[in-house]
């Protein structure tokens, strides 16, 4: 069922961008782009986002743009992440990474360009929402993915290597690097749904939250998954010195308190009624991913 609904809306997400792309001045870049975003990846950032569109009744139409976006972002993020002079892996995804394939230079261009075209899709004309509430969901977009977010949590992720940190550092990093888009993920939808300041903040906490748990299976993943699974190399953690809660607390003590924080996401939910199933199916699967 999980695995049908991925694929369904993986689907969806590919079809709009490579038609977006289609409209757009053809160039070099295009082909690396579309490597780097289209083929492999479940997509769950972008189904959250139409599980919490669920909850408020929004329509996909008003949602898709923001979907597109994300995985923009976040593919953005993992051609950066595989470069040499940051992780310096291999495989993505099943398949070589971006500057395998296409080289350094054309993996950080293909990079920047779909981080730009992240924003290209929320300003476009043909995406019906008010421009006020576009302007809210490019402003948090930029916020989560620059400094403060998702290249801030990278940079810190570099720094940690080999390093003794506390519990209270791997965490900060951990949010910034993973948690923050899923933040953005949950905050966005708020928007659309004309919610309050307050719901939307705690949309936002929900959604770092959800972002935890994903890096925490993504650990646990590369101590017990196998390269099929996972599509990267795994045990490449603890080869490379990097900081994580499971090399700080053990693999039980992280497991249960991932266990944890999952429990407190689902109740957390309870508040939206039988509107959350759907999202509840989906963090479930998170932890407890093996494909």
């Amino acid at each position: 069922m999980i695995k049908k609904k991925l694929d369904n809306n993986a689907k969806k997400i590919d079809k709009f961008l490579i038609s977006f792309l289609k409209k757009q001045k053809n160039s070099a870049l295009v082909t690396p782009m579309k490597y780097g975003v289209i083929s492999g990846g479940k997509k769950i950032r972008s189904t959250i986002i139409l599980d919490v569109g669920k909850i408020f009744k929004i329509n996909e139409k008003k949602l898709i743009n923001i979907c597109a976006a994300v995985e923009c972002v976040h593919s953005y993020s993992l051609i950066h992440d595989d470069l040499p002079c940051m992780d310096n892996d291999s495989t993505r995804r099943g398949k070589p990474a971006a500057h395998k394939k296409f080289g350094e230079a054309t993996a950080v261009l293909a990079g920047n360009s779909l981080l730009t075209l992240a924003f290209e899709l929320i300003t476009d004309r043909n995406y019906l929402i008010n421009e006020k509430k576009k302007i809210e969901i490019i402003k948090f977009l930029a916020n989560r993915s620059g400094h403060t977010g998702i290249a801030g949590g990278q940079e810190l992720d570099l720094k940690f290597e080999n390093k003794k940190k506390k519990t209270s550092e791997i965490l900060d990093m951990q949010k910034k690097k993973t948690g923050k888009l899923f933040n953005f993920c949950f905050y966005a939808v708020g928007v659309v749904a004309n919610k309050n300041k307050k719901d939307k903040i705690f949309l936002s906490k929900l959604g770092e939250d959800i972002g935890l748990l994903f890096q925490f299976t993504d650990d646990f993943l590369d101590i017990t998954g196998s390269k099929k699974i996972v599509g990267k190399p795994i045990k490449k953690d603890k080869k490379k010195g990097k900081s994580t809660l499971l090399d700080l607390m053990g693999y039980e003590k992280a497991y249960k308190y991932a266990k944890n924080l999952k429990n407190k996401i689902l109740f957390k939910l309870k508040k939206y009624g039988k509107n959350k199933k759907d999202l509840t199916e989906t963090i479930e699967f998170i932890l407890g991913r093996n494909f």
